[in-house]
């Protein structure tokens, strides 16, 4: 049942980060700034910066697909699995949305959106390491 769920919550974050991703490409500038340092900032092509995201979107929600109930029959890792790539899509409209808004000419106080990025990270993070612990506890409770 909790599978069903994650499927479905699955579905819907793959279709928000696209959406993201091209409400965003709709509004970047041609040339997208994607590093500043104090004296340069490095710019790449809006249409190189938006196939690469989509490249790297496909083949992380792929992985839902690779591991198939023939190829791992074990649900709670399926389960878990879909989970770490909710938690991957999160990320992505998070920082996606990050670089449109920065890259728009409205000024705003980036200092004031770090911890959502941050916090992003983390739940990756939690996710990530929330399965050997999960493991370690079930092996040990009788």
């Amino acid at each position: 049942m909790i599978l069903k769920i994650f499927k479905a919550v699955w579905f819907l974050s793959m279709l928000a980060a696209l959406a993201n991703l091209l409400y965003v490409y709709a509004g970047l500038p041609e040339e997208v700034a994607i590093y500043e340092d104090r004296q340069d900032v490095y710019y790449t092509a809006r249409e190189g910066l938006f196939y690469s995201a989509m490249i790297l979107l496909a083949l992380l929600n792929v992985l839902v697909y690779l591991f198939s109930k023939k190829l791992t029959p074990s649900e709670r890792f399926r389960t878990w699995l879909h989970g770490l790539v909710i938690t991957f899509n999160i990320f992505f409209i998070i920082g996606f949305s990050f670089m449109g808004l920065y890259n728009s000419s409205e000024k705003f106080d980036f200092s004031r959106i770090g911890w959502v990025i941050y916090s992003s990270v983390g739940l990756i993070v939690i996710w990530m390491v929330g399965w050997p612990i999960v493991r370690l506890f079930r092996r040990n409770t009788p």
